[in-house]
C-alpha cells in the first residue's frame, strides 16, 4: 500500500469520526439516544445508559460531570383501579396500561375458561381466540393455575398485556369484572398487578317472588348485575301463603297462574351460572304455606277450638310431610346449585302463650314422637330436622331462620344447619352469640339493613347505599353492635333482601333503581369489610361512572 493510500483511508476515518460526533450531537438536541426510555414495566430499556462515563472516571468510580442535562421519558406510577368492591392489593408500576382495541385476542390456558373468555370479549369488543400459546400485544390471557380460595385472582398489565389467573374459574371471571370496570370506568387498565379476593364466601341477594311476581328478564337482569358487582348468590324465595310461583309436575294444583315455568327457570340457573352465581331456592315450611294449604284444606293447622291458624301446617298430619317433601324432591332437580334455604321461621303454633294447650294434636304428636315430656318446639324442632334429611340426600348444604331455632327443646336442629340470622324481634328471641357461642355458621341478613321491605309495613324502612356503607359489617347480626371479632371466621357472609309484603307499593323498575346503591354498597362490605377508602359520596360517584 502507497503512502497516499494511507494518508487518505486516515482521512477518511476522521471524516467518520466528524459525522458521527455531529449526528450525536443532534440526538442530544433532540432528547434521544442517551436518556431513559421507560419500558412498559417502568425500568430502563437494554442498552439506555442512564450516564456516559470517561475511562477516567470508571477508573476512579466518579462519574464524569455530565455536559448537558440527561433527558427522560416516562410514566407516572399507576393509581389502583377504581372498582366496586374495591380491589384488595395493586402494586403500581409505570407504562401506559391497557386498552382493548378491536380485533385483539382473548386468549385461554384451559376450555374451562372458555365461557369466562367469550363473554369478556364480547363486552370489551374483543376477538375470541381459544387457546393458543403464542404472544401477541394486545391480549387478554386468562389462566387457571396455583393454590389457595377458589375466588381469589391477580391480574398482571404489563408490556402492552393483561393476564388474569386465579386456581378457580370463578376467580378469574372475578378478575374479568375488575377490568371491564376499569375500562368502563378510566376507559383504560393501569399499569401494576392486582391480587384479589373476597373476605366472605357468601355474598347474596334474596328475591320474594311469592307475594309479587317479577318477570324473567327482570330476574336475568339482575343475574347480570349481580355477576358484575362478584355476589355469588341469588335466592328465590318462591312459596309463601300468597302464591307458588314456580311450575309444579308434582303437585300441579298449588301452583298460582302467573307463574315461572320451569324452562323460564331453567334458563335464570344457566346465566347465573356462567357468572358463578348459585340459585338457592326456599319452600319455607311449617309456616309460610298458605298457597299450598288453598289447594289441600285438610292439612291446614286448627286450634283447640277448630279456628284456622293462617299459613301454618299441621305437623301432626303424615300427609303434611308428604307434600312438603314431594316438592322439595322435585325443585332439587330445578335447582342443581349445592345450597338450600329450609325456612323455618314464623310458625304460629309457638306464638300462642301455651302451645300445648291450643295445639293439642301438635302435643300429642310429639309425646309419640320424642316421649312423655316432648312439646310442640320439639315437634317443629323435629319438623325442620325431617326436612334437612331430605334435603341432605341430594348433597346441599342448608340453611334456616334463626327462629327455626328453638332453646329448651329435647329436639335439636341437625349440626349442619346454618343459621340465617335475621332478626332479634321474634318471641322468644335469641342473640346472635347464642348461636355462634354454640358453633353455629351463621349467614348475616339483619332486617335493619339489609331488608328491602316493599310498602315499608310496621317498623321496616326502605335501607339506603349509605348507611350500609358506613355502619354496617358482616359482623353486625342484629340491630347496630358487631359481635366480639373471635366469632368472624363463623359469620359465613350477608345477603341484601326484597321482601313484598305490599306487591304494588313498587313497581319493578322502582324496585331495580331503589336496591342499586344498597346492592353496591352490601357487597363491598362482604369483599372487604374494612374502612373503605372512598368516602360516600366518592363511592356514589364511582357507581355513577361504572353504570
Amino acid at each position: 500500500m502507497t503512502q497516499h493510500r494511507r494518508r487518505a483511508s486516515a482521512q477518511q476515518v476522521r471524516r467518520r469520526r466528524a459525522v458521527v460526533a455531529a449526528a450525536f450531537a443532534g440526538t442530544v438536541a433532540l432528547g434521544v439516544g442517551v436518556g431513559v426510555w421507560a419500558s412498559a414495566d417502568g425500568g430502563a430499556r437494554p442498552g439506555a445508559d442512564v450516564a456516559r462515563t470517561s475511562p477516567a472516571s470508571r477508573a476512579t468510580g466518579r462519574a464524569a460531570a455530565p455536559s448537558s442535562p440527561t433527558p427522560t421519558r416516562t410514566y407516572p406510577l399507576s393509581q389502583a383501579p377504581r372498582t366496586i368492591p374495591a380491589v384488595r392489593s395493586h402494586t403500581a408500576a409505570r407504562g401506559p396500561g391497557w386498552q382493548p382495541r378491536h380485533g385483539e385476542r382473548v386468549v385461554v390456558s384451559d376450555p374451562r375458561l372458555a365461557d369466562e373468555g367469550r363473554l369478556i370479549a364480547g363486552e370489551l369488543g374483543l376477538s375470541y381466540a381459544g387457546q393458543k400459546n403464542d404472544a401477541k400485544a394486545g391480549d387478554l390471557r386468562l389462566a387457571l393455575g396455583g393454590g389457595g380460595d377458589q375466588e381469589s385472582y391477580s391480574m398482571t398489565v404489563k408490556g402492552g398485556r393483561v393476564d388474569i389467573s386465579g386456581p378457580g374459574d370463578a376467580g378469574v371471571f372475578y378478575g374479568t369484572r375488575t377490568l371491564k370496570q376499569e375500562v368502563h370506568g378510566s376507559g383504560t387498565a393501569p399499569e401494576g398487578v392486582v391480587r384479589d379476593a373476597p373476605a366472605k364466601p357468601v355474598r347474596g341477594f334474596m328475591l320474594d317472588i311469592a307475594r309479587k311476581p317479577y318477570s324473567a328478564s327482570w330476574i336475568e337482569d339482575r343475574v347480570r348485575e349481580l355477576g358484575d358487582l362478584k355476589f355469588n348468590e341469588l335466592g328465590l324465595h318462591f312459596s309463601d301463603d300468597q302464591a307458588f310461583r314456580i311450575e309444579s309436575s308434582s303437585h300441579p294444583e298449588i301452583v298460582s297462574q302467573d307463574h315461572l315455568t320451569k324452562a323460564q327457570v331453567k334458563q335464570i340457573v344457566d346465566l347465573a351460572a356462567s357468572r358463578h352465581i348459585t340459585v338457592v331456592p326456599e319452600i319455607d315450611s311449617p309456616g309460610h304455606l298458605g298457597a299450598v294449604i288453598a289447594a289441600h284444606p285438610d292439612l291446614q293447622l286448627r286450634n283447640v277450638n277448630g279456628v284456622a291458624t293462617r299459613g301454618a301446617i299441621d305437623i301432626s298430619k303424615a300427609g303434611s310431610a308428604k307434600i312438603v317433601d314431594d316438592l322439595l324432591n322435585e325443585y332439587a332437580g330445578v335447582f342443581p346449585g349445592g345450597k338450600w334455604h329450609l325456612g323455618g321461621d314464623e310458625y304460629q303454633a309457638l306464638t300462642v302463650s301455651d302451645p300445648q294447650a291450643s295445639f293439642p294434636q301438635l302435643a300429642a304428636a310429639a309425646r309419640r314422637k320424642y316421649g312423655s315430656g316432648a312439646t310442640v318446639s320439639d315437634l317443629a324442632a323435629g319438623w325442620l330436622n325431617d326436612r334437612a334429611a331430605t334435603v341432605r340426600a341430594h348433597h346441599r348444604t342448608m340453611r334456616a331462620w334463626n327462629d327455626g331455632f328453638f332453646r329448651n327443646t329435647s329436639v335439636q336442629p341437625a349440626k349442619d344447619l346454618q343459621v340465617a340470622y335475621w332478626t332479634g324481634k321474634e318471641i322468644g328471641a335469641r342473640q346472635p352469640l347464642e348461636y355462634l357461642s354454640a358453633g353455629r355458621k351463621v349467614i348475616n341478613y339483619n332486617d335493619e339493613f339489609l331488608y328491602y321491605v316493599l310498602g315499608q309495613p310496621q317498623t321496616f324502612v326502605y335501607p339506603t347505599g349509605q348507611r350500609i356503607y358506613e355502619q354496617w359489617t358482616p359482623r353486625v347480626l342484629r340491630g347496630t353492635t358487631p359481635v366480639p371479632a373471635r366469632y368472624d371466621p363463623q359469620i359465613l357472609g350477608g345477603v341484601f333482601a326484597v321482601w313484598s309484603d305490599f306487591p304494588n307499593a313498587q313497581t319493578e323498575a322502582q324496585v331495580a333503581a331503589g336496591i342499586r346503591m344498597p346492592l353496591r354498597a352490601t357487597v363491598q362490605k362482604l369483599w372487604d369489610p374494612g374502612a373503605p377508602a372512598l368516602s360516600w359520596t366518592q363511592f356514589k360517584a364511582l357507581a355513577d361512572r361504572l353504570g
